[in-house]
């Protein structure tokens, strides 16, 4: 079972050391090693060695994977506090969230006899570029965050997530532009990445006839203007953005510059404070940013959207490691037979991987900031 931490809050700083000193030993290929552990004779022969994590550190979505990161360090302070001779390290691997650079870094986690297991990847392309990777070398992984749903189509048995896919979000997120918002015209943009398709293609087929037309962006693309100038053409009343928080905010911004009066919503991918601190203030209020996550508990230690997912993914491999499990198999095994709550809520996978229950949230940036900590429920 998933651990109830009463030492959030004393682990806090904790974790955060922990991120740092992760950052600071990163090594030029991409590796980064944590010393200590190790344990005795008769202990479980995975003690000692390492769960790894790889995704973005730095880079535009660095924030994002450092909110990750954060939570496995809280999970793993938790468990080798109680288990001083049983100790549990990490190695990250930044990819920048990069399904170009994911691949090599992939083939170093597979090629480390140190690693029994994977908090990621943290984003869908890189997933996609390294499933295979993973999957033949029985390497079993849980994402706190890739939610592309092609991902679990795959046949990677040993691929798993703890976070609602495209569908569920993409769903919600359109049912509540057209009967919560009022739009009757939402133009629908993405950035071309395999996340943001995949969430602004569902909120595209679930629209209907209420998509008054899309286009696509690039990724660090600053000039916003051709956009602009069509969402006031199609004389949209709401805005669609599939992508993350950089891009979003520069849009938003943009929209908001050219006059333009429509509610602004995006995904999970924009669902953090630097999509305000893009935009501004004055351009970001009113903004829905949604992400099939809930806020932290008051009390956790870690901060940041997927923190609790990511927590709860490391505990899951450590509750594997706990009941006896040994090898990438037996942990897979455990894997796919899981049933508790997480802090970030019920967990259980169906055989594709996918988690069987997840609820989707509408974060509102009010009064110039984005309110993490009393969204609406919407799904």
């Amino acid at each position: 079972m998933i651990r109830s931490s009463k030492r959030w809050q004393a682990l806090a700083l904790t974790a955060v050391a922990g991120l740092a000193l992760s950052a600071c030993g990163t090594t030029d290929d991409g590796g980064s090693d944590s010393s200590g552990g190790g344990g005795d004779a008769g202990a479980s022969p995975l003690c000692g060695k390492s769960l790894a994590f790889l995704g973005a550190l730095t880079g535009d979505a660095g924030a994002l994977g450092q909110n990750m990161v954060g939570g496995i360090q809280l999970a793993l302070d938790e468990y080798n506090k109680d288990n001083a001779d049983c100790k549990i390290e990490l190695k990250t691997f930044d990819s920048q969230g990069s399904p170009d650079t994911a691949p090599g870094l992939a083939t170093q986690i597979v090629n480390d006899d140190d690693i029994f297991g994977l908090v990621g990847p943290g984003f869908s392309g890189e997933s996609l570029a390294t499933g295979k990777t993973f999957f033949e070398a029985g390497l079993p992984s849980i994402s706190p965050s890739a939610t592309n749903v092609t991902i679990t189509d795959q046949g990677w048995t040993t691929w798993h997530r703890v976070i609602g896919n495209d569908d569920a979000q993409g769903t919600a997120d359109a049912t509540y532009l057209t009967e919560k918002a009022g739009a009757s015209k939402v133009y629908v943009v993405d950035d071309g990445q395999d996340y943001s398709k995949g969430l602004a293609g569902k909120v595209s087929e679930v629209l209907g006839d209420a998509q008054a037309g899309s286009d696509q962006i690039s990724v660090g693309q600053t000039d916003m203007s051709a956009v602009v100038t069509s969402v006031k053409a199609a004389d949209a009343d709401a805005v669609f953005y599939g992508g993350y928080y950089t891009e979003a905010g520069l849009l938003a911004k943009a929209l908001r510059q050219g006059g333009w009066k429509g509610t602004f919503m995006s995904g999970d991918g924009s669902e953090d404070p630097a999509f305000v601190e893009v935009a501004g203030p004055a351009a970001a209020e009113g903004a829905v940013l949604s992400a099939p996550a809930a806020p932290a508990p008051s009390d956790f230690g870690a901060t940041g959207l997927y923190a609790t997912q990511a927590y709860d993914a490391t505990n899951i491999f450590l509750a594997a490691l706990e009941d006896g499990a040994e090898t990438g198999e037996e942990i897979n095994t455990f894997i796919g037979s899981y049933n508790e709550d997480g802090v970030s809520g019920p967990i259980s996978f169906d055989d594709k991987g996918d988690i069987e229950s997840s609820s989707i949230y509408a974060y509102f940036v009010k009064d110039g900031e984005l309110d993490l900590e009393n969204p609406e429920q919407i799904q």
